[in-house]
């Protein structure tokens, strides 16, 4: 996709964030005087709301406090673009480009709680890589939920990658293992391994995800490459605590944050990146196969604050 079309698609996708973070941030710029206690309790204000995070928000607010007066500026302009570099110094604290093996097959992991999208956020991770004329394999190891298995396999039919399956209830490891085996046998460039997204326990959760590693690691050397953690935007705060939850449970290498379009606490970007120290990697933008971008901080913050 060409840089505009990138970026437009980012701002229509953040079209609901920007209605309640850009407009009122900038209707506040063009009206400041100076930045005063009234003005950064308003700011404060609209971050929240738009979930950018109370400890975030301080610090950001803190910031331009102080830039202001060691500048001596009160022209808005300026303030104003002294935020918006804040803000995207922030965001490239979870810039960091996908590992790729140095010969195939990649292989990345997916978890996630059931809800979050993880299922579709697979199925755009695949399209994604087949539209750069890579050959992609799906492994079906979320064998636990009655529908993963089927709703993956539609998926796959409907993006026309190939899919490694067993029977519900099978040994999620097990599909892994045959998914690995198959990879190397078909030439695969990126196997793709869906993992439960629902344990009774974080200690049966750290075990699945253990076994299925040291499965893949076993067959395929260096190993999972990417463990993707999907995360659901619209779920704003609660999707830091759940990221938190699993970084104590497993190695996550980077954050896929779906259904981004769907919400207008968008901010939240900005405090994972800020707090988790976990790379957002990709974003999802809407329901298509294809609605999926990798993340970039500096387009990132243009499309919110432009």
């Amino acid at each position: 996709m060409v840089l505009g079309g990138f970026l437009d698609k980012l701002k229509r996708g953040l079209s609901k964030t920007r209605r309640v973070l850009s407009t009122p941030v900038g209707e506040l710029f063009r009206r400041a005087r100076q930045v005063d206690a009234a003005f950064l309790e308003e700011l404060e204000e609209i971050l929240i709301g738009a979930d950018v995070g109370v400890e975030t928000t301080m610090s950001i607010a803190e910031d331009l406090r102080r830039a202001a007066r060691d500048t001596g500026t009160a022209d808005p302009e300026e303030l104003y673009g002294i935020l918006k570099r804040d803000v995207e110094s922030r965001l490239r604290k979870g810039e960091s480009d996908v590992t790729l093996a140095d010969s195939s097959p990649t292989v990345i992991l997916v978890a996630g709680v059931n809800g979050t999208g993880k299922t579709t956020s697979i199925a755009k991770l695949a399209a994604y890589y087949m539209g750069q004329g890579k050959k992609v394999l799906l492994s079906a190891s979320d064998t636990f939920r009655a529908a993963a298995t089927e709703q993956l396999g539609i998926w796959a039919d409907r993006i026309g990658a190939d899919i490694v399956r067993h029977k519900m209830g099978s040994d999620p490891a097990a599909v892994a293992f045959d998914a690995c085996e198959a990879a190397a046998a078909r030439g695969v460039d990126i196997l793709i391994v869906d993992t439960a997204g629902r344990l009774h326990t974080d200690s049966n959760l750290m075990r699945e995800l253990s076994k299925i590693k040291s499965v893949v690691a076993r067959k395929i050397p260096g190993a999972p490459h990417e463990v993707l953690l999907v995360l659901d935007a619209t779920a704003g705060q609660n999707a830091i605590s759940q990221a938190r939850n699993f970084k104590q449970a497993i190695e996550i290498t980077g954050i896929f944050l779906a259904k981004l379009d769907g919400t207008a606490k968008g901010g939240i970007v900005v405090a994972i990146c800020d707090k988790l120290g976990i790379p957002v990697k990709f974003v999802g933008l809407g329901e298509g196969a294809d609605d999926i971008e990798p993340f970039d901080a500096e387009l990132f913050s243009r499309a919110l604050f432009e």
